[in-house]
C-alpha cells in the first residue's frame, strides 16, 4: 500500500509542479528553486534519511516534503546554466528515493543525472569535473544496486562494469571499491562465490598498495573471509577476521572520523564464532575480553545499534556454551531473544501505523488524480478551442478544394483511358483479323498442297490402271476375263479405300483437333499431310500400316518423315517417335 500511495503521489504532484511552474522565467525559476530548498532543509536536512523512514511517513510532513521535491525538479529544466546545482541535484534525488526504499524512482533520478552530466560536461571548470569523478563513481554503484534490487541482474552487471572501467583511470579508492562492489554483486546475486572471490582479491591488492589504511581494506577482507565461510573453509576465514579486528581497532572512519565501531564489534565476534566452530576456545577467550571492554566503553554507540548488539550477544551465547557455562549462556540467550523480540515489535509498529495512516488516504491521492486530469483536460478543451474551429475550417476549405482538382484530374484521366483502350480494342481487332487471315491463307494453302500430292497419287494410280488395260488389250482371249474382273475388284478396293480413308481421317480429325493446334502453333509450317502423319505416330501406328492408310509407299513413308524431322528442327540423336508422343 506504502508503493501504491507514494506512487500516485509521484504522478499527481509531478503533474501540477509542472502545470504551476512551465510559464516562469529562468530567473523566477531559479528564485523559486532557492526558496522552496530552504524550506526543504530546514524541516528535512539533507542525509537524514532514516528520519524520513521512521517519522515522517506517519504525518504529512512527508507529503509537504515530496511536493516540494518535484517542484524543485520541475524548475531545473527553466533554469538557464547552474550546472553543478542541476547535478547535485539529481544526485540528492537518486540518494534520497534509494534510501526511503523506492529504487526505480532512484533509477530515474540517477539516469538524468548521467544524461545531463553527457550533455552539459562541456560548460564545467576542470574543478568541477574533478569534484564529480567520486560522485560519478558512487552514483555507477547506487544505480547498479538499484537495478539489483529491481532484478534488473543484467543492467546491474553492466554498470559495475561500466564503473570499474570508469574508475580505472584515476588514482582514487573508488577504483578498488568499484572492483569490491562488483565482487560483492556476484557472491550476493549471481551466487558466483569463486568469481567474486577473483574480483575480491583483486580489490584487495590494489587497497593495500595504494590506500593501506583505508578502511576499505578491511571490508575487503571481511568480504573474503565471508566467501570462506561460505565455502567451509573456516580455517582461512579465522585469520581475516583477526587481523580485521586489530586493523578496526585503530582504522578511522574517512566520512565520520571516528572509529567504526560496528564493524570492530562484528570482526571481534565473527572471530570467535569462527574459532569456536574450529574448537580453538583458548584462541575465542583472547579476543572475547578486549571485545567486552570495546562494548561496555561504547554503551552508547551500542545501544543505537541493535545488530551489531545482537552480532556480540549470539558470540557471547556461543562462547559460554562451549566454557559449559550453562547459567550464563541461558541469560545471553534471554537477552537475545529480548532485543530480537523488541526490534520485531518495533518495525511490526511502524508498518502498522504507516498501513493505517495511509490507507485512509489513498482513495483521497486516487480522487485527487481524476480532479488534476479532469482540470487540466477542460483547460486544454478551453484554450484549444479557437484553434481547432480555425484548423477545421481551413482544413475544410483545402479539403473541398482537393477534393475538387481531385474529381477533375479523375475524369480527365477516365476520358483519356477510354480513349485509349478504344484504340487498342480497334488495334487488337485489326490484328486478329489479320491474324486470321493469315491462318485462313495457310490453311488454303496446305489444303492446295494436299490436294496436288493427292492429284499425283490418282495420276500415278491412272498410269498403272492404263498400264494393265493395255495388257488386257494384247492378252489372249482365255485370259482377257480373268484380267478385266481383276481389274474390276482392284477398281472396286480403290473406291473402298478411298471412302474408308476418307471417314477414317475424318474422325482422326476430329479427335486430334486440340493436338493438331497445339502442333500448328509450334510447327505453323507442316501442311496438313504432315500434321496427319504426327496424329498418325502419336497413336503408335508402324510404318507399314501408315503407308497403306496414305496409299504410299514404305520408300515415300520415309521421304515423308525425313522432311517432317527437318520441319520440326530435330537432330540426329532425337527419336522421332518418341518426341511426338511428348509432344
Amino acid at each position: 500500500m506504502k508503493h501504491i500511495y507514494l506512487s500516485l503521489l509521484f504522478i499527481n504532484l509531478g503533474i501540477q509542479g509542472y502545470s504551476q511552474t512551465k510559464v516562469l522565467t529562468s530567473e523566477e525559476a531559479f528564485s523559486s528553486y532557492k526558496q522552496i530548498s530552504a524550506a526543504m532543509n530546514m524541516s528535512f536536512p539533507k542525509d537524514q534519511y532514516e528520519t524520513y523512514k521512521r517519522a515522517s511517513y506517519s504525518d504529512e510532513k512527508l507529503e509537504t516534503y515530496l511536493s516540494q521535491h518535484f517542484k524543485c525538479l520541475d524548475l531545473l529544466p527553466l533554469i538557464k546554466g547552474q550546472y553543478c546545482l542541476k547535478l547535485d541535484s539529481y544526485l540528492h534525488s537518486g540518494n534520497w528515493f534509494r534510501e526511503i526504499g523506492f529504487p526505480k524512482e532512484s533509477i530515474k533520478s540517477y539516469k538524468e543525472f548521467f544524461s545531463y552530466y553527457k550533455e552539459n560536461e562541456k560548460y564545467l571548470t576542470p574543478t568541477e569535473k574533478h569534484k564529480f569523478i567520486e560522485m560519478r563513481s558512487y552514483a555507477y554503484a547506487i544505480l547498479a544496486d538499484n537495478y539489483a534490487k529491481v532484478s534488473y541482474l543484467d543492467s546491474a552487471a553492466l554498470q559495475h562494469k561500466t564503473n570499474i572501467k570508469f574508475t580505472k583511470q584515476f588514482n582514487i579508492i573508488s577504483y578498488p571499491s568499484a572492483i569490491n562492489n562488483y565482487g560483492i554483486f556476484l557472491f550476493q546475486n549471481k551466487k558466483k562465490a569463486d568469481s567474486a572471490l577473483v574480483y575480491f582479491k583483486e580489490a584487495y591488492k590494489i587497497t593495500k598498495n595504494k590506500f593501506p589504511q583505508h578502511t576499505l581494506l578491511g571490508s575487503i577482507r571481511d568480504n573474503i573471509a565471508d566467501i570462506y565461510v561460505n565455502n567451509e573453509q573456516l580455517e582461512k576465514a579465522k585469520p581475516l577476521y583477526k587481523v580485521n579486528f586489530d586493523f578496526f581497532k585503530q582504522a578511522i572512519n574517512e566520512k565520520s572520523y571516528t572509529k567504526d565501531i560496528p564493524r570492530l564489534i562484528s570482526a571481534g565476534s565473527q572471530y570467535i564464532v569462527t574459532s569456536l566452530k574450529l574448537g580453538d576456545l583458548k584462541d575465542a577467550e583472547t579476543v572475547y575480553l578486549p571485545l567486552v571492554r570495546i562494548v561496555h566503553n561504547n554503551t552508547n554507540i551500542v545501544a543505537t545499534l541493535p545488530n551489531s548488539e545482537l552480532e556480540f550477544l549470539k558470540a557471547k551465547e556461543l562462547l559460554f556454551t562451549a566454557q559449559n557455562n550453562s547459567k550464563a549462556a541461558y541469560e545471553t540467550s534471554k537477552s537475545i531473544r529480548q532485543i530480537s523480540d523488541s526490534l520485531k515489535v518495533e518495525e511490526t509498529k511502524i508498518d502498522k501505523e504507516w498501513q493505517e495512516q495511509h490507507n485512509t488516504i489513498a482513495l483521497g491521492r486516487v480522487k485527487l488524480k481524476f480532479e488534476i486530469d479532469r482540470i487540466q483536460n477542460e483547460n486544454k478543451i478551453k484554450n484549444q478551442r479557437l484553434n481547432l474551429w480555425i484548423i477545421t475550417l481551413t482544413s475544410s476549405s483545402i479539403l473541398i478544394l482537393l477534393l475538387s482538382l481531385f474529381l477533375r484530374r479523375r475524369q480527365h484521366l477516365l476520358n483519356a483511358k477510354n480513349k485509349q483502350l478504344l484504340a487498342e480494342q480497334t488495334l487488337e481487332n485489326t490484328a486478329l483479323k489479320v491474324e486470321q487471315l493469315n491462318s485462313e491463307i495457310k490453311s488454303k494453302e496446305r489444303d492446295l498442297s494436299d490436294f496436288a500430292i493427292n492429284l499425283t497419287h490418282h495420276q500415278k494410280w491412272a498410269e498403272v490402271l492404263a498400264d494393265k488395260i493395255g495388257i488386257i488389250k494384247v492378252a489372249k482371249t482365255k485370259n482377257q476375263h480373268e484380267l478385266l474382273l481383276d481389274l474390276e475388284q482392284e477398281i472396286k478396293n480403290k473406291i473402298t479405300f478411298d471412302v474408308g480413308t476418307k471417314v477414317f481421317f475424318e474422325r482422326l480429325d476430329k479427335l486430334s483437333d486440340l493436338f493438331y493446334n497445339e502442333l500448328s502453333k509450334s510447327f505453323p509450317n507442316l501442311s496438313k499431310n504432315e500434321i496427319r502423319l504426327c496424329s498418325l505416330i502419336r497413336l503408335k501406328m508402324d510404318s507399314r500400316n501408315i503407308a497403306t492408310l496414305q496409299n504410299i509407299t514404305l520408300a515415300s513413308l520415309n521421304t515423308s518423315r525425313y522432311r517432317l524431322r527437318k520441319k520440326l528442327g530435330l537432330s540426329e540423336a532425337i527419336d522421332l517417335d518418341g518426341f511426338i508422343q511428348h509432344l
